[in-house]
């Protein structure tokens, strides 16, 4: 289940660094739900450390990559949708 945080996006194609100096745009949390329900082609990346989720679990089809490590796995952050940052 989602709970009630607020979500950031990046726009496709948008490096962390300008995202970082445009600022995240915000979604709101029933908006994400009924994207994430009906399937859109999202990214959702999940970037809490990895004790967070042993404790708290995660969703299907998120994508672990821990904050402290974002920068040197952003080969791994598709460019052409999305992404949801959690």
């Amino acid at each position: 289940m989602l709970s009630r945080r607020v979500f950031c996006t990046l726009a496709a194609g948008t490096s962390l660094l300008r995202a970082q100096s445009l600022g995240p745009s915000e979604i709101k949390i029933d908006d994400l739900k009924q994207k994430y329900d009906k399937g859109e082609k999202l990214f959702y990346l999940d970037v809490r450390e990895p004790k967070e989720l042993e404790d708290l679990g995660t969703l299907k089809g998120f994508v672990n990559i821990p904050l402290s490590q974002v920068e040197a796995r952003m080969g791994e952050i598709p460019k052409d949708r999305p992404v949801v940052v959690y």
